[in-house]
This record gives structure tokens, sequence and C-alpha cells, in this order.
């Protein structure tokens, strides 16, 4: 384990670096397979971690795992909230190994652990946190049973959990993440739209469908630099907000169906109850 920033900030992301293995088998849903340079992916993986690092965390670079090819998308294997830390039972059954290597780094940043049980399957990219409600995605990684697992965790926490419909992509955050608390960035044609009702939409520019993955660290929004169109629109919000958008280039990422948040488990290591 390797800490690669001084602290800026009380937040921590835990990311893990990736396996030579994922350019020949990453688990693919919707894209095709494509060649995927090794070289390039621990180069834009450095550059991630540099942007976290930018954007106030403290960064903790956990050692590649070559027998999981998709172990460096760690949000999957878990949640982690204030409160609790909710290892996932991924998806995936190539994956389903990824959430005990989480185990101990997460309780060292005094997390309590809990975990999602067989039969259910619950991805952590589909879980998106605004506040104080948890919108869940039921997509092709994530069962009706994952769902109901987690929310018999979190009710105890003071979570609320709203079911979300996904169709056309991965995940959940692959067509909506939250630039506010009042504020989503999504593709409607991949999302049930009618469980986000109240908040304002800046919708994906229409030949950008990939665009909604935005992830928010403190005053921070690293965006992905390969849709240009949809980054103006994040950057006049940021402008509008007082927020600051980085651009991050994870073209090589993309090719395994990765986006922003997938790469990192962002927190504040301070919290232990209170939201």
């Amino acid at each position: 384990m390797v800490t690669a920033a001084p602290a800026m900030d009380t937040r921590i992301a835990i990311v893990r670096r990736p396996a030579r293995s994922l350019a020949q088998s990453c688990e693919l849903t919707y894209l095709d397979r494509a060649p995927i340079a090794f070289d390039r992916l621990e180069r834009q993986h450095a550059a991630y971690r540099d942007a976290l690092a930018a954007a106030g965390a403290r960064v903790i670079a956990l050692d590649a795992l070559e027998a999981l090819p998709d172990s460096v998308f760690v949000e999957d294997a878990a949640v982690v909230l204030d409160e609790v830390a909710i290892l996932t039972r991924p998806g995936a059954e190539s994956r389903r190994m990824e959430p005990a290597f989480l185990d101990a780094p997460l309780a060292a940043k005094r997390r309590s652990i809990e975990r999602i049980d067989d039969p259910a399957t619950l991805d952590g990219g589909d879980v998106l946190r605004v506040g104080g409600t948890l919108f869940v995605g039921l997509s092709r990684r994530t069962t009706r049973s994952g769902l109901e697992r987690l929310a018999a965790i979190v009710h105890r926490h003071g979570y609320r959990v709203v079911p979300v419909r996904v169709h056309g992509s991965l995940h959940l955050k692959t067509a909506c993440t939250a630039l506010d608390a009042e504020t989503l960035l999504l593709n409607p044609a991949w999302v049930d739209v009618d469980p986000f009702e109240g908040f304002s939409k800046i919708e994906v520019a229409d030949d950008e469908p990939f665009a909604a993955n935005v992830l928010p660290v403190g005053d921070a929004r690293l965006v992905n630099a390969a849709f240009p169109r949809t980054r103006e629109r994040v950057e006049a919000f940021c402008a509008r907000a007082g927020l600051r958008a980085i651009a991050v280039d994870i073209s090589e990422f993309g090719k395994a169906e990765a986006g922003l948040t997938c790469m990192s488990l962002v927190f504040d290591p301070s919290c232990d109850g209170a939201r």
C-alpha cells in the first residue's frame, strides 16, 4: 500500500493500481472488446491519482491484483457511508473476490463493515448518494434482493433508499451523477428519470452518451476529458456554483466501460455517525 499524496483535506480516496490482466480479461457488457494499452492505463491512472490529490484528497493506492482484472474499479466492491462500509457482492461472477481485499483497508479507516450476502448482488456503481438518500440502480449487475439487503443495512443509520430502473448502461452512475445536492448530470435515454423529481437536471450532449459520470471531491468536480461538449456544461455549472472543474483523461479505461467514479472510494475518515 502506498500513500500517494500529502493530506490537503479530510477526505481519503482509496484506489487500486490497474492489473496488467485488465487489458485482456476485463468484463464487458455493452462495448465490444478493443485493444487496451497497459502503459497508457498506468499513465492515466497516475494522472487520475494526481487529479484526486489536486481536488484535496489524500490518495491511498493499493497494489494491483493480477488475478482480478477488474479490481481497479474499487467503487463496485464497496459502498462507503459516514457510519458504515458495505462490502458488495458484485453482479459479475469474475469479480466476487474483490470486496474481500477492501475489508482491511476500510476497517483501518474506522469503518464498521457490513456485507451483501449470497444470492443477492449489488455493484457500488449502482449506488448514488445524495445527502441522506441512496438512489440504487436496478441494472444488469444489481438485483432487487441486493437493493433490499442494502436498504436493511442503511435504514438503521437513517438513510432512505430509492430504486431506479437502468436500461442501456452498465450502472446507474454511468447514466447519472450528482453535481451537488440539488443538481444531476444525466443521460435520460439510459435511466428512469421519475425518481429524480425535484432535482435540477443537466443533460449530456446527444453525441456523448457516456458523459454523465462526474466525480465530486470537495469543491472540485472531476470531469471526463473525452466529452468536450458535456464538459463545457459542467464547467459552466461549476463557475456558477463556485466549484472547480478538473478534466481527466481516462480513455483507455473507457474501453473497459469505466467512468471516473468507479476507480476510487472517496470519503471523510473523521465521520463516525453524523451526516
